[in-house]
């Protein structure tokens, strides 16, 4: 995206406010699509794991049938990108959260590979998609109905538009996309941001009227900041950082070797089968987007050991790695929070002097800034995660270290392929 400003320089006020009328449309619509959408993969997941398991007299935590259930959908969603047209759009290893606009043709396959995805315990999330699918069907309308707005307005929009929606609230969206408009030249970045900021606004009260998810996990408020809490938050980041940039490095190097199967089919199949295993190890907790299943595992943590937690968090962490690898189409920030979770509630349970919120806070800043290198992003994410502003100021105090670790090193994104110039055409 080149740029999120409606024009070069300083646009007056009353070409700001023109952009507002098609702002809040799209907010409205992305929100809608994205609640469509998680209610037909909701449904199809409540089909797939409980009704389906019992007419069987299967049990729904049946290692069996989740090893089972994950490569019957990894077969699905690999006969998907391999034989139906669009095969649900490019690699999802080769795109961040936004990216160039996707042809209509292609939304058809995709919508049904994130839905059996999502569904049938993938460990990925919604958000690339989603973004995605909204930021085509932005891009296609704008052009009809209000053909003075430039594309990249258009996919700004979409994508501020379904990021408030997904999380309840514009300021994620003000956040991550104030950082692209620092990255650009020239206009003010309040002029830059209004149009977005009125969609996602619009997006978010959306999904506020018609039932939005929760974030935050159960943890006791932060009530008493102490100064040792920055070096307890400082460790439990960087370790989290550390954990996930393991991933990282070991992408590429999964991305190859799946790759090297003869097609998408073979290649998503056996990707499902091992998170079918990963499953059964790790159980239900480690499966699925990880929003529900984080504040399941925050519930329980009490009741379980160190080394427990040390188990469930390693094979998510795996699960993510394999999920994003093999071509199963999702994003790769809601099983980070979960993740970053995980290490928060290890570290809590090894030295339980750590208030719990630093250390969840701590795990999730350390887990989604590596993931998402954005550090707005992962600052909000990880005040978001324990519903507590009061950890705000320690977490961009923590952040600081974090960021000279990660700021030069390698991203969870492989380089997409050259095409060849006979094909640039086509």
């Amino acid at each position: 995206m080149s740029s999120i400003a409606p024009a070069a320089g300083n646009p007056p006020a009353r070409k700001l406010a023109a952009l507002a009328v098609p702002a809040v449309l799209v907010g409205v619509g992305c929100a809608v699509t994205l609640i469509a959408l998680s209610t037909v993969a909701a449904r199809l997941q409540d089909l797939l794991w409980t009704v389906l398991p019992d007419s069987l007299g299967v049990a729904t935590d049946s290692r069996w049938w989740t090893f089972g259930m994950l490569t019957v959908v990894g077969a699905a969603v690999g006969l998907v990108v391999w034989k139906v047209p669009g095969h649900a759009g490019p690699d999802p290893a080769t795109t961040g959260l936004v990216s160039t606009p996707l042809p209509l043709s292609v939304l058809p396959s995709l919508t049904l590979a994130i839905v059996l995805g999502l569904a049938g315990g993938v460990s990925l999330g919604p958000e690339n998609p989603i973004i995605a699918i909204n930021t085509a069907l932005t891009v296609w309308v704008v052009a009809r109905v209000w053909r003075a707005v430039p594309v990249e307005v258009a996919v700004a929009l979409a994508a501020a538009a379904t990021i408030g929606a997904m999380f309840g609230t514009p300021v994620a969206a003000a956040l991550l996309f104030t950082e692209m408009a620092a990255a650009t030249t020239g206009g003010r970045v309040w002029d830059k941001l209004f149009a977005p900021l009125v969609a996602a606004a619009a997006g978010a009260l959306t999904m506020d009227a018609l039932g939005q998810p929760v974030f935050a996990v159960n943890v006791p408020p932060y009530a008493e900041p102490a100064l040792v809490d920055l070096l307890g938050g400082t460790v439990i980041a960087l370790a989290a950082a550390v954990l996930c940039l393991a991933a990282v490095y070991a992408f590429p190097i999964a991305h190859d070797l799946f790759h090297r199967l003869p097609n998408p089919l073979i290649a998503i199949t056996v990707g499902g089968a091992l998170l079918g295993v990963l499953g059964a190890i790790g159980g239900s907790v480690t499966l699925f987007k990880g929003l529900d299943e984080m504040k399941r595992l925050t519930d329980d943590a009490a009741d379980m050991s160190t080394g427990n937690l040390v188990l469930v968090t390693v094979v998510k962490l795996v699960a993510l790695l394999i999920a994003a690898s093999c071509g199963f189409r999702g994003g790769r920030i809601f099983p980070a929070v979960f993740i970053g979770v995980g290490a928060g509630l290890v570290a809590h349970s090894a030295v339980t002097t750590v208030p719990l919120a630093v250390a969840v806070a701590a795990g999730v800043l350390g887990s989604v800034l590596v993931v998402a290198r954005d550090g707005w992003l992962a600052l909000f994410m990880a005040t978001a995660t324990v519903g507590d502003i009061r950890i705000l100021p320690v977490l961009c105090i923590v952040v600081l270290p974090l960021w000279l670790l990660v700021a030069n090193r390698r991203e969870m994104l492989i380089a997409a392929p050259e095409v060849a110039p006979a094909n640039r055409g086509a």
